[in-house]
């Protein structure tokens, strides 16, 4: 133990400065594994050590602390140890030694689970990810775990806090596709589907070698949030997606197709005929409830059909044309419907009739303008940052060697941004 204690002075000695720091990366790094070694003997010691002043030697060795098997009884201590660390360490500090930062924070996460408090994880690993990150813009691998949480406590309106970040910086490819998933799951617990549908595209379209199952899991959920949000479904996908995304989630994904299919028919009975037919499938990949979502979606898209044709319309009408129960139910359909702005429209509650009307947003008032505004300026950013990124992959060897290999492949224009010197 005298090797642990002298480590220990060494720590409280070399975490002043920046340069200190960095020596005592150096020293970090060559009592790793004697520091496993010694793991069970480790915890008192941390009581020696101040995680806001020595957080590179804490990191270190909390996370030989937490390498062995954790019980519930002392995952409840482990819990307060690592929360408490999180929030008082340096993120200089840590930054120099992310993988064990992730690894503590993974086994955070797994203990808070182990406990069944997922909520005790939530502001913590929110603190973690901001600690790691290099930018807004760095997508590390803590932001799956952390939305992870957010998911399993309910806590959906702190999961969006980070969706609406612009990500440019990815560290794993499977970090994108968790992000881009949990976050879409996020959305769709907060009812935001125009945000959901975009995270679930990016991760049906990312690039992939292999098929994944995170991939597949997209896509149904997507299919569904596109009758939902949309009232339709393109069953193509987009050139940019990869060949093994179009060549196999069609037919891994059989069953919700002929879903969309069966709604795009229009016949409510139908739909509900089949959904009945598949009740255990969609039960199993646990999306019942956004398929009784859909169901309940037709009868806002046979609604708003109706907009497109008639200036008036009584409730009764709507409630036979719709297949509802009773022009009661129609009402209350139209009711919701002109809440929540997806139809612009009147009830005469004395003589039972619906007016439809036109959009009445001019596009001219000052906050629309405003809107406006921000919209083009994220737009002239994101511009910026894609000429940027795309001078960078045009000069880059390994991208023009594998162009020049597939030239036959391409038009001559798709050679166009490649500078004159680099052409092959």
């Amino acid at each position: 133990m005298n090797s642990v204690e002298g480590l220990l002075t060494q720590i409280q000695g070399l975490s002043s400065t920046a340069s200190d720091v960095l020596s005592l990366q150096n020293v970090l790094k060559q009592a790793d594994e004697s520091l496993h070694a010694e793991s069970t003997r480790l915890l008192p010691f941390l009581d020696q050590l101040d995680p806001s002043k020595h957080s590179l030697g804490y990191l270190y060795f909390l996370e030989a602390c937490t390498a062995g098997p954790v019980t519930t009884e002392s995952a409840s201590s482990f819990v307060l140890i690592i929360a408490r660390f999180i929030s008082s360490c340096v993120a200089e500090q840590i930054r120099l030694a992310p993988d064990k930062f992730i690894s503590v924070c993974k086994r955070f996460k797994d203990q808070v689970l182990l406990l069944e408090e997922p909520l005790r994880g939530v502001a913590p690993m929110l603190t973690a990810v901001r600690k790691l990150q290099s930018s807004t813009e760095h997508l590390t691998t803590l932001h799956p775990e952390f939305l992870l949480l957010c998911l399993l406590a309910k806590c959906y309106k702190t999961g969006l806090s980070i969706l609406e970040e612009d990500i440019f910086e990815v560290d794993q490819p499977r970090d994108l596709y968790l992000y881009c998933y949990y976050g879409g799951m996020i959305c769709i617990g907060q009812k935001c589907f125009r945000k959901a549908l975009e995270l679930l595209h990016n991760v049906v379209t990312a690039p992939m070698s292999t098929i994944n199952a995170i991939a597949v899991e997209a896509y149904k959920k997507y299919i569904l949030v596109s009758l939902i949000h949309h009232g339709q479904l393109s069953t193509s996908l987009p050139k940019y997606a990869s060949g093994v995304a179009q060549r196999n989630l069609k037919s891994l994904c059989l069953s919700y197709i002929e879903l969309a299919n069966s709604y795009n028919n229009g016949k409510i009975a139908d739909l509900e005929t089949y959904v009945q037919a598949n009740m255990e499938k969609f039960g199993s990949d646990n999306n019942l409830g956004l398929v009784k979502q859909v169901v309940s979606s037709i009868y806002k898209r046979n609604i708003q059909r109706l907009t497109q044709t008639y200036l008036t319309l009584s409730l009764q009408d709507i409630a036979n044309t719709v297949q509802l129960n009773s022009p009661k139910e129609a009402e209350m359909h139209v009711l919701q419907m002109i809440q929540d702005g997806e139809i612009y429209a009147t009830i005469n509650q004395k003589d039972g009739m619906v007016r439809f009307l036109e959009d009445p947003e001019l596009y001219k008032t000052c906050e629309m303008i405003e809107h406006i505004d921000l919209s083009i300026q994220r737009l002239m950013t994101l511009s910026k940052k894609l000429t940027v990124m795309d001078e960078l992959i045009s000069c880059d060897p390994l991208y023009l060697g594998k162009a020049g290999r597939e030239r036959q492949r391409f038009d001559f224009d798709d050679f166009d941004s490649v500078p004159q010197r680099f052409n092959i």
